[in-house]
């Protein structure tokens, strides 16, 4: 029996790429992509790594006790299919939203199949799509752009083109969270581009790069109100957002919460952090690095199940 949580889901989506490559329509705004200049060849070594990475990340995850329902990824128009987590997101009471996204490549990554399933083995009450923003330019990319502390109800998000403040106050009402946008950026002033890389929120902890968010005063609110929740909140530096520490995700496994990670973030915390977060989770590494050449990491990889089964 799969225990469920309201913040750590005990099941998931997964797409398998079979045709992945770092998506160049993406490039522009994302600073964690690659830049890749594929030799004769050498796309096809980058696929087959990638499905070798994702085929193995699912089977740790199921040894863990997670259900993971894996679709395949076979469109070689969808580069980026890989991270289901951006088109759409699924929640308590049996309600799911499908997003507006920026790049037109990664509309075509919505499946009716994937939400046939859901509706098939778990209890949904309604599906609220929000892609008809996309022709005004209107975007919400999914729990990329607004990490979810579905026990408080507040939607952390950064202010970028993938975070439009209409669609993200549009979701807000009919799902009930309070909006909390804030700016971030890097050294070099390139803004972040999904807030789900710069934090990760788990049931009893939170890991953030704060330094990041620009406005000390703003800093200082989004730090206040994730501690008031009583959680032990974890500063994460810019190098180790940088190694994608931020793009975890707490899941339920048969044993209790696991946090899914990827080897490199894993590498980049250190000692003290890691006893930090295993007093809450235990710490899943998963082996992904040519996946996160396209800019995303494990949370990204994962849409979470938030829906009574039906079984």
């Amino acid at each position: 029996m799969i225990r469920s949580s309201v913040q750590a889901p005990g099941a998931v989506v997964m797409v398998r790429p079979h045709h992945f490559t770092v998506n160049t329509e993406t490039a522009a705004d994302n600073a964690f992509q690659a830049v890749v200049t594929a030799k004769d060849g050498e796309e096809a070594e980058y696929a087959r790594r990638a499905y070798a990475e994702h085929s193995r990340a699912v089977e740790v995850l199921r040894e863990h006790g997670v259900r993971v329902h894996v679709f395949e990824g076979e469109d070689p128009t969808t580069p980026d299919c890989v991270f289901p987590n951006n088109w759409f997101s699924t929640h308590a009471g049996g309600h799911v939203a499908v997003y507006p996204m920026k790049a037109k490549n990664r509309r075509l990554e919505r499946r009716q199949d994937i939400l046939e399933m859901l509706k098939s083995e778990y209890r949904v009450q309604d599906i609220i799509d929000y892609s008809g923003l996309e022709p005004d330019g209107l975007f919400l990319e999914g729990t990329g752009a607004m990490v979810l502390d579905h026990i408080n109800r507040v939607a952390y998000a950064v202010a970028s083109d993938r975070t439009n403040p209409v669609a993200l106050e549009r979701f807000c009402t009919h799902f009930n969270f309070e909006p909390m946008v804030f700016e971030a950026q890097d050294g070099q002033g390139t803004s972040v581009y999904h807030t789900n890389v710069l934090m990760c929120i788990g049931t009893g902890f939170a890991m953030i790069g704060s330094g990041m968010i620009a406005d000390p005063a703003r800093r200082a609110e989004v730090l206040a109100r994730l501690g008031e929740t009583g959680r032990n909140v974890i500063d994460l530096t810019e190098a180790q957002i940088a190694g994608f520490a931020g793009n975890a995700i707490e899941l339920m496994g048969s044993e209790g919460p696991i946090l899914a990670l990827s080897q490199a973030a894993f590498e980049v915390l250190t000692p003290e952090q890691r006893s930090r977060i295993e007093a809450h989770a235990k710490l899943v590494p998963l082996e992904i690095p040519t996946i996160e050449m396209a800019g995303g990491s494990v949370r990204c990889t994962i849409a979470g199940i938030h829906l009574a089964s039906r079984g």
